[in-house]
């Protein structure tokens, strides 16, 4: 029995021994996989060239915000401001129509980017349907718009024949369909199995069920990219209020503002001197940007991760 025993230990040593060079070689492949080669540190590098050239701009941005505006306009405030001040942003957030203009905007952004969504997710998901008639001839009417549009003039006119001018509701409605989200939510569609599709009709399920049940939560990720693209844009949207509106506080925007504070230097009545002594067009204009992206910078990195993904797979079935 114990020659049994130490035959067995020999062995295991034995196999341990042949195990442990295996072990080494493996250890040393995989510290060489790890190991940069000198194409990793240029590429590393141009990458971090690129990013700095991209978050420069907003940082040139937020220092002017916080600099003292005669000795902005010096010259010279590349890194940090020379003379730290707040007056700024005083300023902006001291004017009333600031915050109407905020308010108008986050309305338009939740309730366009929802309705706007929905509606397009429906006609995708009618699109992504083989059986539905006429669907090359849908298809062919979709791509037309894409390519041709009436122009200024005959949009115009319609917008104001259909009584949306000056209204709210021109930022809702002619905004509520868009060919080239209907082509990317039904190329998510297309990549669902259809199987699921047949066994939800066999158990008694509508379209609408079926899409709401079914395929939206299946599509996450396209919706997701979809929504990001109609919320930006709806939030740094101006020329709809520039042209068909009159500018008034019930449609006022926040681009909008925006753009009058930059290009009219308009501060409100009720800041003091002492204060708009701190200040020059400029530096208020830089205050007015930071405030406005602040927003859309918090929202954005919840929904961008389903940005690669969703265009992805929105892009490539169907």
């Amino acid at each position: 029995m114990e020659e049994v025993m130490k035959s067995s230990v020999a062995e295991l040593e034995q196999s341990q021994t042949q195990l442990a060079p295996e072990q080494n070689g493996g250890k040393k492949k995989r510290s060489k996989l790890k190991a940069m080669t000198w194409f990793d540190y240029v590429n590393y590098t141009f990458l971090l060239i690129c990013v700095l050239f991209m978050l420069y701009p907003f940082y040139f941005v937020l220092i002017g915000s916080f600099s003292e505006g005669q000795d902005y306009m010096g010259g010279g405030v590349w890194l940090l401001p020379r003379i730290w001040t707040v007056a700024n942003y005083q300023v902006i957030v001291s004017d009333n129509l600031l915050w109407v203009a905020y308010k108008n905007t986050t309305i338009r952004t939740l309730v366009g980017s929802t309705l706007s969504l929905s509606f397009t997710s429906i006609v995708a998901y009618a699109m992504s349907r083989r059986e539905l008639k006429f669907r090359g001839v849908f298809q062919i009417l979709n791509l037309i718009t894409m390519f041709f549009g009436g122009g200024l003039i005959p949009y115009f006119a319609m917008i104001n024949l259909l009584g949306l001018y000056d209204s709210f509701l021109v930022y809702i409605i002619p905004a509520m369909y868009s060919v080239y989200n209907m082509i990317v939510i039904s190329g998510g569609f297309g990549s669902i199995s259809e199987e699921l599709h047949d066994s939800a009709v066999i158990d008694g399920a509508g379209e609408i069920r079926i899409w709401w049940q079914i395929y939206l939560p299946l599509s996450k990720a396209v919706h997701a990219t979809v929504l990001l693209w109609l919320a930006v844009g709806n939030w740094n949207a101006y020329y709809s209020t520039m042209i068909y509106t009159q500018g008034g506080d019930h449609v006022i925007t926040l681009q909008y503002y925006l753009m009058n504070v930059i290009n009219k230097a308009a501060y409100s009545p009720e800041v003091g001197g002492e204060i708009l002594e701190q200040v020059t067009p400029r530096t208020v204009s830089y205050a007015a940007i930071v405030v406005a992206i602040l927003p859309i910078l918090f929202v954005y990195p919840f929904l961008s991760r389903y940005f690669v993904k969703g265009v992805f797979v929105g892009a490539l079935k169907g």
